[in-house]
């Protein structure tokens, strides 16, 4: 399937908040990419690709880059519609709006292949939650089944799973499982029509020549991912995320402004304590008028070691839409939580105190929960009772949610047909609405939806 030249056409309100997903792992880790023994300034693999290049990419994706921070494992970029991290050894690209996410697949596999001598996918996923106005989108995402045929078009081993109600909320996975590639179960992609070979005999030799000798029973760190999908923000949530533009700014502060207020509301709100900020370093930006974006990196585990299974360094990004009738809020992190209580206030919090700091926040009516783990980690570290890790997880959502707190708010209908709230002062609780565990292959996912009762 050749991929068309498809363009922008709406640019008015409502905007779409619930955003596409893809990540790609062109290693397992980031020891097992090609260059992982020669570092230039403490950087291998795709974190030596320059940045111009990612900005090109993600012209073509329809965003562009607000700001930038560099850890020590990650860089992570705060985009005009969402973020984008980079690892060594993978690349996470999030968006929303109508935003192309998929079109940036092919020129990612290129500039893996010709600037990071990764030519092959050890594994691809792609998600998202239904859309609030699919007729909105654009090209490839159009349809679900368009973004399967898309992708299919590009991995021969892919598989597609809708998880949750067909006629609800519900999440949306594809996901390529490691092939028979010479580099530790990698996948060699089609390639669309409209761009040249992949494979390159060149790259792949060159690639295997200076491949560092892992073994290849090498344990990879843990891969872990909570989404915390939320709609329908109280009107009291929603409040803090309208801006007022400045008066005739200069362009220096047009630059400056937006990223100082976004570390304002997140300091006044709470975003900038959920996780303790000695570990932390936050990226945030308020848009204007209204609208908010952040990204943070996070260092957890055992800080002394370098010892990927003892600790690392991990993230969290947090995107707003606020207006009415579409507000949206989502949350993302790939620190392993653990789902007994935490000790004390200044240590990473525990899954269900995370979640219930994350969703006093925001205050939703709907949300949906998301845990994908690693199968290996799922079944080694069974919690109490026998239970698996997914288990544990279902236990630890329905724990935080299904509490009587203070963010209920009544609902009546505005003028434009569109809920409104208004607070009546009662406490309330979340109501569980769907309870799915699902077995991939490799991965385990653990999903739950709620509602505000």
């Amino acid at each position: 399937m050749a991929v068309e030249d498809y363009t922008l056409q709406y640019n008015s309100a409502p905007f779409e908040g619930p955003e596409k997903l893809l990540e790609i792992w062109f290693a397992p880790s980031p020891a097992h990419v090609p260059d992982a023994h020669l570092p230039e300034d403490g950087r291998i693999g795709l974190r030596k690709v320059p940045r111009q290049l990612w900005e090109d990419m993600l012209d073509i994706v329809k965003c562009k880059v607000l700001s930038v921070i560099e850890g020590h494992e990650t860089d992570a970029y705060l985009l005009s519609e969402s973020s984008l991290f980079v690892f060594a050894h993978r690349l996470i690209l999030k968006t929303c709006g109508t935003t192309l996410n998929l079109l940036g697949l092919p020129r990612i596999l290129e500039i893996a292949r010709d600037h990071a001598l990764l030519p092959n996918v050890h594994r691809c996923f792609y998600s998202r939650k239904s859309f609030m106005f699919p007729e909105r989108q654009l090209g490839p995402h159009k349809e679900w089944k368009d973004e399967v045929s898309y992708l299919d078009a590009i991995f021969p081993n892919g598989a597609a799973y809708t998880v949750g109600r067909v006629n609800g909320d519900h999440w949306l996975l594809y996901i390529t499982t490691p092939g028979d590639g010479s580099l530790s179960g990698e996948t060699t992609p089609n390639s669309p029509d409209a761009f040249p070979p992949i494979e390159s005999n060149e790259v792949r030799n060159k690639a295997e020549q200076i491949m560092p000798a892992v073994q290849s029973e090498t344990i990879s760190a843990q891969d872990y991912t909570i989404e915390i999908l939320m709609s329908d923000l109280s009107p009291r949530a929603r409040e803090p995320f309208f801006f007022s533009a400045p008066p005739s700014p200069s362009e220096d502060s047009l630059i400056e402004s937006p990223s100082r207020d976004g570390l304002t509301v997140s300091t006044a709100i709470g975003i900038s304590d959920l996780f303790p900020t000695r570990l932390t370093t936050l990226d945030a930006y308020a848009f204007s008028p209204c609208g908010y974006s952040s990204n943070a990196l996070l260092r957890w585990g055992d800080t002394s070691t370098n010892d990927c299974a003892k600790g690392g360094e991990g993230y969290y990004t947090i995107h707003v839409t606020p207006e009415e009738g579409w507000s949206y809020a989502s949350f993302e992190c790939n620190v392993p939580l653990s789902t007994s209580p935490s000790s004390t206030a200044k240590d990473i919090p525990d899954l269900r105190t995370l979640i219930r700091r994350v969703v006093d926040i925001f205050q939703p009516g709907r949300l949906s929960l998301t845990l994908f783990v690693s199968s290996a980690d799922n079944s080694n570290n069974e919690e109490e009772e026998g239970e698996t890790a997914i288990e544990a997880a279902q236990r630890a959502f329905k724990s935080a949610l299904t509490i009587r707190r203070p963010v209920s708010f009544t609902s009546s209908s505005s003028e434009n047909g569109h809920s409104e709230g208004e607070w009546d002062g009662r406490k309330r609780y979340y109501q569980r609405t769907d309870k799915i565990n699902y077995e991939f292959g490799g991965y385990d996912l653990a999903f739950a939806s709620f509602e505000l009762r």
